[in-house]
């Protein structure tokens, strides 16, 4: 049985504009979202910020979905500058003292499992509303949606950055900054997914023209 390449298996056709482009042809657009330190907020603050975020899911009237990833830090860049500062150190005592930092954080790093988290709002929007049974029999069937026009597209973009904005306006009154990714920021994202180990190390690939434009 042959193996099945990347692209065969995402639902991912292509990501123009900033804008994912799903094989069913719906769209979808990714908001990076900051985080607060929640438990350091007073007992008021905590139900103020909870009270708006409550009022900001109740504002929807769309689906989302939330995405949280765990990274391992990579921190090989801030290495690298302290063994260079080493090597240029002239004082011998001020070049043990780096080494040995040199190594405290090396050492940190590798025995401790140090992560930073991510957090992203996706959003989507539906070109067209197909029945379930419609629905079924072109997933069953394995049919191919039809091409989006530039107009469809164009229509659909201004749709999804309509909620692009009217959800970053919900979340900055809950005191968070959100985002949205640009293609090749979004082709990383997913990229990074598959890739986690790449990732840490801090490569990336080339974009293949076929899939951004």
């Amino acid at each position: 049985m042959a193996k099945l390449s990347t692209q065969e298996i995402l639902e991912i056709e292509q990501i123009r504009d900033g804008v994912i482009i799903l094989k069913d042809k719906s769209l979808r657009g990714i908001l990076m979202v900051s985080s607060i330190n929640f438990f350091l907020l007073s007992a008021d603050s905590q139900q103020a910020i909870i009270n708006r975020f409550q009022e900001f899911l109740n504002s929807l009237d769309f689906p989302c979905q939330i995405l949280i990833q765990s990274r391992n830090i990579n921190i090989t860049g801030y290495l690298d500058k302290i063994k260079d500062l080493e090597k240029n150190q002239k004082n011998e005592l001020l070049q043990f003292q780096i080494a040995e930092y040199h190594k405290f954080i090396k050492e940190l790093v590798e025995t401790r499992n140090i992560m930073t988290k991510l957090f992203f709002l996706i959003i989507p929007y539906y070109q067209t509303v197909m029945s379930t049974k419609k629905q079924m029999k072109t997933f069953i069937k394995k049919e191919k949606s039809p091409e989006l026009t530039k107009e469809e597209f164009q229509r659909g973009k201004s749709q999804l950055l309509q909620r692009i904005e009217f959800a970053s306006l919900g979340l900055r009154r809950c005191n968070l900054t959100a985002v949205p990714l640009n293609t090749t920021e979004l082709i990383e994202l997913f990229w990074s997914l598959y890739n986690p180990k790449q990732a840490e190390r801090g490569y990336y690939p080339s974009i293949p023209p076929e899939l951004s434009k």
